[in-house]
C-alpha cells in the first residue's frame, strides 16, 4: 500500500513539477539589488561546528525565538521537543510564545518598533510583508545561507523545483521559509459522504448536481438519523472564521462542477493560455443558483455562515451531518466507519473536476531570520534538521522509543500512552511537541504523517485523484510595487465578492441584479487585477 500510495504521489508531483517548475523564472530578474547590509558568515564566536551533524556550535549559543501558538498548546519550556534539541545542538532557544489572536498586533510592534527576535518560528508572514521586512533589511535573504548551511531544504528544493518559485522574489532573494507537505492526502481537502445514510434509505453515492439534491432532500426528511426530529444537516462545508478572507469554502468545493478552477490560489481559470478570473463568469452565476436552490431547499447548513470551527467540528463528531468537508477523519474518529470518500458531482455543463488543493509550499512564511541575528549560519543549521526525513519526525513526535516507534510500514506512531489518550493531539501537543495549531517549519511527508492521514484518508484520497487538475499554479509572488497594488485591490474586490456571492446564495439579492454586480467589479478594477495574474502567467511561459 505504502508503494502504491508513494507512485500515486510521484506522478501527481510530476505533474506540478511539469508546469510549475517554469515558475522558477520568477527569480531572474533585471532588478539586482540587495537589501541593507545584515548579519554575515563572516568569522565570529560562537559558530557552526561544520555543515553537518551535532552539536551544531562549538560554545553555548542562546537565541530569542517568536512564535504562535495554538490555544491548545503547551508552553515551549516545558516541550520535550525543544529541551532534547538543545542538548542535541548546544543551542539554547528562549522563546516568545504569543496566542494567535494576538500575534498579528505583537508580530507588527516588533517590526514597528524594530526590537526583533533573532528569528520567527510558525510566523504567518503573509509574501507581501516577507518583501516588506526583506527589503528593508530587518529580514535577511537566506539563499546563500540554504546553500551553505541548510543540505536537508536545499535537496527538498533540487527535487520539487516548485518549492524555490514559490519563495524566491522577483530580486532573486528568499526572506522565508515555508511549511513543505508532499503527501497528496494532506494537500487536498475529502468530501466526507455519510454512507449509513444512504444504506439507510437505499440510496447511491449522486454523481450529478441534481443527483445530489435529490439525496441532499431525503437527508432532509427521511429521518435517517432515527430519531423522529427533522434535525438532519445535509450538507455543511469548512467555515472560514476571518470574513474579511477569500476563503469561500461552499463557493470552492463546487466550484469544478461547474468548469471553474482555483489556479494562482484565486479565482481563476487558465483557458488557452488566458487568465480568466471568474468573479463575472456566467458560469459562477450558474454556480450561485445552484448554492441557491441549496439554501432555499434548506439542504445547507443554516449556519454556515456565522459558525466557527469549533462549532463545525463538533457537528462533525455528531455524526449528524450527511455530507461535509475536512481534511482527514481525525476529528470524528470515534464513527469515520459511517463516512466514505464522495465524489465531486458532475454539473449542469458535464464538468466534474475538484479545484480546491495546496500546493506543496502549503504553508508560506513560516520561518524567517532577522537582521539582529548575529548566528544566521548556525540558525539555518537549526531549522535545517527539521527539512530532513530524521528532524522532521524528531519534531512531530519526539524521541523514538519514549515517545514513539516505528510502524511495520516505517511510519512514526505515538507510543500507546499518547496515541490512546482521550485527547491525543491535545496530550502531544502539550507535553511532546509544537506540532499543535500546524503550520510550523518542517517537511509533513508520508513516513511522519500517520497523525494526519491513516489509511481511511488515503484511500478516500484516492477517490478524488482522477478529478484533481493537472496542472496546479501557486501563488505568484509579485514585485514589490506589484504586490501593494493586488493587494489593494484584492482587499475591496474579494470582501465585495464574498458579501454579494452571500446575498445571491440567501436570497438576499435576486439574479436580476447580475449585471449590476458584474458593473461593479468592472468599477472596482476586476480587469486590472486580471491583467496583472496574466503578465505572472506570459512571463512563466516565456521563461520556458
Amino acid at each position: 500500500m505504502r508503494n502504491k500510495r508513494s507512485k500515486s504521489l510521484l506522478v501527481a508531483t510530476s505533474l506540478t513539477i511539469a508546469m510549475t517548475g517554469i515558475l522558477s523564472a520568477c527569480s531572474k530578474s533585471t532588478d539586482t539589488t540587495d537589501a541593507p547590509s545584515t548579519a554575515s558568515a563572516s568569522s565570529k564566536a560562537p559558530s557552526p561546528s561544520s555543515t553537518t551533524g551535532f552539536p551544531i556550535v562549538t560554545k553555548p549559543l542562546t537565541l530569542k525565538m517568536l512564535q504562535r501558538i495554538a490555544p491548545n498548546a503547551g508552553p515551549s519550556k516545558d516541550l520535550l521537543v525543544w529541551n532534547e534539541y538543545e542538548k542535541k545542538t548546544g543551542i539554547k532557544v528562549n522563546v516568545e510564545d504569543v496566542p494567535t489572536e494576538g500575534f498579528t498586533e505583537r508580530k507588527n510592534l516588533v517590526f514597528a518598533s524594530n526590537e526583533l527576535p533573532d528569528f520567527f518560528f510558525r510566523a504567518a508572514l503573509t509574501p507581501l510583508e516577507t518583501l516588506k521586512y526583506g527589503t528593508s533589511g530587518q529580514l535577511i535573504p537566506l539563499e546563500k545561507l540554504i546553500d551553505q548551511y541548510a543540505p536537508n531544504f536545499k535537496a527538498l528544493m533540487a527535487q520539487f523545483p516548485e518549492i524555490k518559485a514559490g519563495i524566491m522574489y522577483p530580486n532573486g532573494h528568499i526572506y522565508s521559509l515555508p511549511m513543505i507537505v508532499t503527501t497528496k492526502a494532506s494537500l487536498v481537502p475529502k468530501l466526507w459522504l455519510n454512507q449509513k445514510w444512504l444504506d439507510k434509505l437505499g440510496l447511491k453515492q449522486p454523481q450529478t448536481t441534481d443527483e445530489l439534491i435529490t439525496v441532499l432532500k431525503a437527508f432532509r426528511d427521511g429521518d435517517p438519523n432515527g430519531n423522529g426530529k427533522a434535525d438532519e444537516i445535509p450538507l455543511s462545508t469548512q467555515p472560514s472564521e476571518n470574513k474579511t478572507k477569500d476563503n469561500f469554502s461552499l463557493v470552492n468545493f463546487f466550484a469544478g462542477s461547474f468548469g471553474l478552477d482555483l489556479q494562482f490560489d484565486y479565482r481563476a481559470n487558465i483557458e488557452n493560455g488566458k487568465v480568466k478570473l471568474w468573479s463575472t463568469d456566467d458560469r459562477y452565476k450558474a454556480l450561485l443558483q445552484f448554492l441557491n436552490t441549496l439554501w432555499k431547499e434548506k439542504l445547507i447548513d443554516r449556519e454556515y455562515f456565522t459558525q466557527t470551527n469549533a462549532q463545525y467540528i463538533a457537528k462533525m463528531t455528531s455524526g449528524n451531518m450527511g455530507e461535509f468537508s475536512w481534511g482527514n477523519n481525525n476529528p470524528f474518529a470515534a464513527i469515520a466507519d459511517q463516512y466514505v470518500q464522495g465524489v465531486p458531482v458532475k454539473g449542469p455543463m458535464g464538468d466534474q473536476k475538484f479545484s480546491v488543493s495546496d500546493s506543496i509550499t502549503k504553508v508560506f512564511g513560516t520561518f524567517a531570520i532577522t537582521n539582529v541575528n548575529k548566528e544566521p549560519e548556525a540558525t539555518m543549521r537549526w531549522i535545517d534538521y527539521f527539512y530532513g526525513q530524521e528532524g522532521s519526525t524528531f519534531i512531530r513526535y519526539g524521541v523514538e522509543g519514549q515517545t514513539f516507534n516505528y510502524d511495520a510500514n516505517g511510519e512514526a506512531v505515538y507510543v500507546d500512552a499518547i496515541a490512546k489518550d482521550p485527547k491525543p493531539d491535545a496530550a502531544a501537543c502539550a507535553k511532546v511537541s509544537p506540532y499543535c495549531g500546524g503550520a510550523f517549519p518542517h517537511w509533513l511527508n508520508e513516513k511522519n504523517d500517520s497523525l494526519v492521514n491513516n489509511q481511511a484518508v488515503v484511500d478516500a484520497q484516492k477517490v478524488l485523484d482522477p478529478y484533481l487538475p493537472k496542472v496546479k499554479y501557486g501563488v505568484p509572488l509579485f514585485d514589490e510595487a506589484t504586490s501593494k497594488n493586488v493587494e489593494m485591490l484584492r482587499n475591496d474586490i474579494d470582501t465585495y465578492v464574498r458579501e454579494q456571492s452571500a446575498k445571491f446564495i440567501i436570497g438576499d439579492l435576486d439574479f436580476s441584479k447580475w449585471d449590476n454586480y458584474v458593473a461593479t467589479l468592472k468599477k472596482m478594477k476586476n480587469d486590472e487585477l486580471e491583467r496583472m495574474y496574466q503578465s505572472v502567467y506570459d512571463n512563466l511561459q516565456s521563461k520556458k
